[in-house]
């Protein structure tokens, strides 16, 4: 009875930002990531040069060491995409941001360029954290966890509002 008053919450989705290997958050090897301290998400021990929006949605947050980014999914979801383990000691050296704080993105826009060569030069690993902030308000379903997925192509997560 009164269903046509519950609000429905239908399942939405989260691409690939970057092309790699999706794993498990758990098993990066940063315990702020792994301990899902900021939020559950994925990892994707990246190939690629190119990160991406993984949803349409704004950019609210890119760092001063441009490694990492925030963006607010149009459905009000908070994400952040954090390029690599420890780069932030590179003080920005090795990206290249293509969009501004505020700016309204599309699922797939470009949003970092990477110099991967450069970074693994400095032995850093490229293994991205894709997390969900406030992912308790989340049903989270990880769906390419030990998959080769494809930047701005390949679903990673999908979720809805519980």
């Amino acid at each position: 009875m009164f269903k046509f008053l519950k609000k429905s919450h239908s399942t939405q989705i989260i691409k690939a930002p970057i092309c790699g290997k999706c794993i498990s958050i758990e098993d990066v090897k940063d315990e702020v990531f792994s301990t899902k301290m900021l939020g559950d998400g994925i990892a994707i021990n990246a190939t690629g040069d190119t990160v991406y929006a993984p949803a349409d949605g704004v950019i609210t947050t890119i760092v001063n060491s441009k490694h990492a980014f925030g963006i607010k999914l149009n459905n009000g979801l908070e994400m952040l995409i954090h390029v690599g383990l420890d780069t932030v000691k590179l003080n920005g050296e090795g990206f290249s941001v293509l969009v501004n704080v505020g700016e309204q993105v599309k699922q797939g826009t470009p949003i970092i360029k990477i110099d991967r060569n450069f970074i693994e030069s400095k032995g850093m690993t490229l293994v991205t954290p894709v997390i969900i902030l406030e992912s308790d308000k989340y049903d989270i379903h990880k769906c390419a966890i030990g998959q080769d997925v494809v930047g701005a192509e390949s679903t990673v997560i999908e979720y809805k509002l519980i």
